[in-house]
């Protein structure tokens, strides 16, 4: 019997009334988490706000306000499977199109260019509290760890280092693994395959519901939405601290 006959962690409780004996039978456990990145197990200081700190070092004054603006608009037009597409050259053409709703014209494939370059030397990457401890217990459980994430490889190799993770992931997926983007099932499948486990071994834990819930369930892992600030009204499964993942082990 394959684990997708199986319906993962849930409980059945059989009577043998011949025997008159009651039992139950736990079906196979989950043997992986894959985690978000940002926002899931880093933040930042606010995206306009590091636009504000590259701009001024290389002498170019926008205010928050405006900057902010530039960016909820492009932001409108978002599309993932556009990273895809451009790979490594889909910042550029981001920071390009920002500066432009800015009204910055001179120099601006530069600083779009350096705006890629030195963003994680401006982003100040902090973990949140209920990661290590987490981590650490999943692995000292047995459970694989990995991440998924809408990031490049040579951005979350940065981050790894920043942090000195470079090790600390059975495996890190990015969008140039496999030429995909969260939430398109692909990359969850490229990640699951890379532990060799089958998606309903998995859990995934992510603070998109488009993204991560939803891109994970209809992949068919285990989807598990957190939001440490009780944010979401939406009808999904959420937790508010990293550390409730254990109940599933």
């Amino acid at each position: 019997m394959t684990c997708r006959e199986l319906h993962i962690t849930i409980i059945y409780k059989t009577k043998l009334k011949s025997s008159g004996c009651e039992f139950t039978l736990s079906t196979c456990k989950f043997k992986a988490v894959f985690f978000d990145l940002g926002g899931t197990l880093i933040s930042t200081v606010d995206i306009p706000e590091i636009y504000r700190r590259i701009l001024k070092t290389h002498g170019v004054k926008a205010s928050l306000k405006t900057i902010a603006k530039a960016y909820n608009e492009c932001e409108k037009q978002f599309d993932a499977e556009e990273m895809a597409e451009c790979k490594e050259d889909f910042w550029v053409k981001w920071n390009s199109r920002v500066l432009k709703r800015i009204g910055i014209n001179d120099n601006a494939e530069f600083l779009a260019r350096k705006i890629d370059e030195l963003w994680w030397n401006y982003a100040q990457i902090e973990v949140y509290p209920d990661v290590i401890e987490t981590l650490f217990q999943l692995r000292s459980k047995g459970i694989k760890v990995g991440v998924v994430t809408n990031a490049f490889r040579k951005d979350y190799d940065q981050i790894l280092q920043k942090l000195n993770w470079t090790d600390y992931f059975d495996v890190v997926v990015g969008i140039d693994s496999c030429n995909k983007a969260k939430p398109d099932s692909m990359i969850f499948l490229y990640a699951v395959n890379k532990l060799d486990v089958c998606p309903e071994e998995a859990i995934f834990v992510g603070d998109s519901i488009k993204s991560d819930y939803e891109g994970a369930k209809k992949a068919g892992l285990k989807p598990i939405l957190i939001d440490r600030e009780a944010k979401s009204s939406t009808d999904v499964e959420v937790i508010r601290n990293l550390n409730e993942v254990l109940l599933y082990f």
